[in-house]
């Protein structure tokens, strides 16, 4: 199933690769009002600088949530547009100004605890810290899914926490190899600055897997008493290996001669 999904993400991505260019290009702009703009105008005054710069990283959660909705449509093998970035911005802004202030004051209390932790210098201060650590990262792994849920399943924040975190407990392994890919394709992007395959290619990774991830569901529905560990994924991603389809080099550059 990794290789398939590792498979279907590149082809969505190229498939829609002007697309992305455009979206990537958006997060750029947005992205240059909080981490740009704002600490170049705190001569003007720190309350502005800090006005501006909630706005900016409230901005990119809105652009983000909006790009998973388009990600959601690529990795479903529809053909949407960038102009339907505002209508998505529409519909998903107070769940993305939430999920902001979540992300952004969990950010701020990891800060103001590491710090108070390291001081102590003793053994309770150690194990506060690896208890830290660890909550973090089951905290961090879990939120990757927050825009997968709202596009995929629900609209409600809290069944988007609650399902985002029973996917991360009940798919271990997918989750952390989910957040690694994340990662990875964000810090390959800062060698493009951020254009390829840039956010976006790491939000339709993320739309990718969370789509075939709910295959399984889909078939656990539909069977009740099938074995959990057992999932017939050959017979699962049938469909969606048809519709990826077999490519070679020659088609993905000159699709017109295939």
């Amino acid at each position: 199933m990794t290789l398939f999904w590792i498979k279907k993400a590149f082809f969505d991505f190229w498939d829609h690769f002007l697309v992305a260019i455009i979206l990537n290009l958006g997060f750029i702009a947005v992205a240059t009002v909080a981490f740009v703009i704002a600490p170049q105008i705190q001569g003007a005054g720190t309350a502005l600088a800090l006005i501006v710069l909630f706005i900016g990283i409230g901005l990119l959660f809105v652009y983000a949530g909006a790009v998973a909705m388009v990600a959601r449509d690529i990795s479903k093998y529809r053909n949407p547009s960038p102009a339907s970035v505002l209508a998505y911005a529409r519909e998903i802004w107070p769940t993305a100004l939430i999920y902001a202030a979540l992300v952004v004051g969990s950010l701020v209390l990891l800060t103001v605890a590491i710090p108070v932790y390291a001081g102590m210098n003793n053994l309770l201060g150690t194990a506060a810290l690896a208890l830290l650590f660890w909550a973090a990262v089951i905290w961090y792994v879990g939120l990757q899914f927050f825009f997968s849920v709202r596009a995929f399943l629900d609209t409600a924040f809290k069944k988007i926490i609650k399902k985002s975190f029973v996917v991360l407990f009940d798919n271990p392994l997918y989750s952390l190899i989910s957040a690694f890919g994340f990662v990875f394709i964000i810090i390959v992007s800062v060698f493009t600055a951020f254009l390829l395959p840039g956010p976006t290619g790491a939000i339709i990774w993320l739309q990718s897997g969370f789509k075939l991830r709910l295959l399984k569901y889909d078939y656990l529905e539909e069977h009740p008493d099938a074995d959990r560990r057992q999932i017939p994924w050959d017979r699962l991603l049938l469909d969606d290996r048809e519709r990826v389809g077999k490519r070679t080099l020659r088609g993905m550059i000159f699709p017109w001669k295939e």
